[in-house]
């Protein structure tokens, strides 16, 4: 662990307790062989027990040259690669599906997410380790306070399931905030019945002003005045709309902007 100097930059805290990591790798449902991608493996305290399921294909990306130069050592079967997740091409590394896993990186956990999003047909699965607060974010329910932007995106095509809370004090450096371990696993929504990237406008649009009605949030994306307010569903807040009604709204403001 003294090789590897955790960096603040790349929001790097590594986990020393290795029952955690041998739960995150079991959180995996794998039923027959799947190659794995695991995202920033730092020292290899998750990547070991990864490395020890037979039904693991494992690849590892790690943008830290000292990680990449301590996992060469200490995991010389390592199939590892030097980079930034967030610009691979995957459709470069995977002809076809992969799951992902990671003690992600809580500065750039979000993205990492969109970008899952991005690739959601090749990939059935995530788990993964993320701060506590962006866990509850994801697996909220319509209603809650947490329910935000990313719980409407991801659960439009997964399921999500919140596996445990993790203390800040199994970390080196330990963080400010506690973690969890969550999972998604693919739903069978193929494509969602309106315009997606349209959706996703106005999700993000909706949630800018959560505390506003839909009437009012919505208004820099389609003006204040337009007969589509008079429908029920702009009576209510974002966090009142599940992933459904989101598509409904999606459609009532596609025709509304070709008017």
């Amino acid at each position: 662990m003294a090789q590897v100097r955790a960096k603040k930059y790349l929001g790097q805290h590594f986990l020393r307790d290795l029952e955690i990591a041998r739960r995150i790798a079991e959180s995996l449902p794998l039923r027959e062989a799947m190659p794995v991608l695991e995202i920033g493996p730092g020292t290899g305290v998750l990547t070991r027990f990864l490395l020890e399921n037979p039904l693991i294909n494992l690849t590892a990306v790690e943008i830290d040259r000292e990680s990449v130069d301590y996992l060469h050592i200490h995991y010389p079967s390592l199939k590892l690669i030097e980079g930034d997740f967030l610009k691979m091409d995957l459709n470069e590394l995977y002809d076809d599906k992969f799951c992902v896993i990671g003690n992600f990186p809580y500065n750039i956990s979000s993205q990492i997410f969109f970008k899952v999003l991005d690739y959601r047909d090749k990939i059935p699965c995530v788990c993964g380790m993320l701060q506590k607060e962006v866990a509850e974010r994801i697996a909220s329910k319509p209603g809650k306070k947490a329910y935000g932007i990313l719980s409407v995106l991801i659960q439009a095509f997964y399921t999500v399931d919140y596996l445990f809370t993790v203390s800040e004090h199994v970390f080196d450096p330990p963080p400010k905030v506690k973690s969890a371990v969550i999972r998604f696993t693919r739903n069978e929504v193929q494509h969602l019945d309106c315009d997606e990237k349209l959706f996703k406008t106005v999700v993000k649009t909706a949630f800018n002003q959560r505390r506003k009605t839909m009437r009012n949030s919505l208004k820099p994306l389609v003006g204040k005045e337009n007969p589509m307010y008079e429908d029920a569903i702009f009576d209510k807040r974002p966090e009142q709309l599940d992933v459904e009604s989101f598509v409904y709204l999606t459609n009532l403001v596609e025709k509304a902007l070709k008017i």
